[in-house]
């Protein structure tokens, strides 16, 4: 009778062995196809499920279309030039403040000359609530030379002359591209479109460039300008980073949540501050 039950726990333990290594055989090859798919974006994905992701891309654009008919930046801009500064001053600091600064500013310096040619110490007093002022300032006037002596002090309107200019990058680009001049580049990857743009597994990129890659190849090119503009929005105001909206938000039943779950599991079981 021993005999048996020591025979029958070896066998239960070797069952045990056996389904863990499985599971970590799994787990590995899992793991193995996400970094795949990291370093070779959505591009690397079979084809049927490419074109699930497209598909399910494009419903999720529609329905955003629908929430956000008028989307466009929340920054106040009447020209290329005054966009490409007011995203500037963007940086770290809220759309609303930039644009209480830029209602006095856009008054004052009208070409990219005024802003080469104004006195530093001015302009850093005239921005500095917008924070970062000094760098900010030097951006600009930077920018600005860039533009009356490269650009005849035009705002160009290409992606490639676009990122010559100092403080200049792709998301900034698409934003003066995209809102300023209609014109559809890329799609603007801010840190709510990454985020949001996980969550609803769209990509698995963490690089916000590989990010722009990914939803560009899941998008006809006559969605890129609007639907950046709308996942910005919805960042903003319905999936938020830290309580996202779920249950009141569009988009739900297109979305896997990833992510969401554990952030709320980690947040309920964290200890109170006493």
């Amino acid at each position: 009778m021993a005999k048996k039950r020591t025979q029958a726990r070896k066998r239960a333990g070797a069952n045990k062995k056996a389904r863990a290594q499985r599971k970590s055989t799994a787990r590995k090859a899992t793991q193995a196809k996400t970094r795949r798919q990291r370093v070779a974006g959505v591009a690397a994905l079979p084809a049927k499920e490419l074109e699930q992701r497209r598909a399910r891309a494009l419903e999720i654009a529609t329905r955003l279309k629908r929430l956000y008919p008028d989307a466009r930046p929340e920054l106040n801009f009447s020209n290329p030039l005054e966009l490409l500064v007011a995203t500037v001053l963007s940086a770290q600091c809220t759309d609303e403040r930039v644009n209480q600064v830029t209602a006095y500013l856009f008054q004052k310096y009208r070409t990219a000359a005024d802003y080469m040619k104004a006195p530093r110490q001015q302009l850093e007093d005239e921005i500095r609530p917008t924070g970062f002022y000094r760098r900010k300032a030097e951006l600009i006037q930077q920018m600005a030379r860039a533009l009356v002596e490269k650009f005849g002090g035009e705002v160009p309107r290409s992606m490639e002359e676009l990122t010559q200019l100092p403080g200049v990058g792709r998301k900034t680009a698409n934003v003066v591209l995209g809102a300023a001049m209609g014109i559809p580049s890329g799609i603007v990857v801010d840190t709510h479109v990454q985020r949001v743009a996980r969550r609803l597994g769209l990509t698995e990129q963490k690089n916000p460039d590989k990010i722009e890659q990914d939803l560009m190849q899941l998008l006809p090119q006559e969605e890129w300008i609007g639907f950046g503009m709308r996942l910005i929005l919805h960042g903003r105001r319905v999936c938020t980073a830290r309580k996202p909206k779920c249950e009141a938000c569009a988009l739900e039943d297109l979305c896997p949540k990833i992510g969401v779950a554990t952030a709320k599991k980690q947040t309920a079981t964290r200890p109170r501050r006493r």
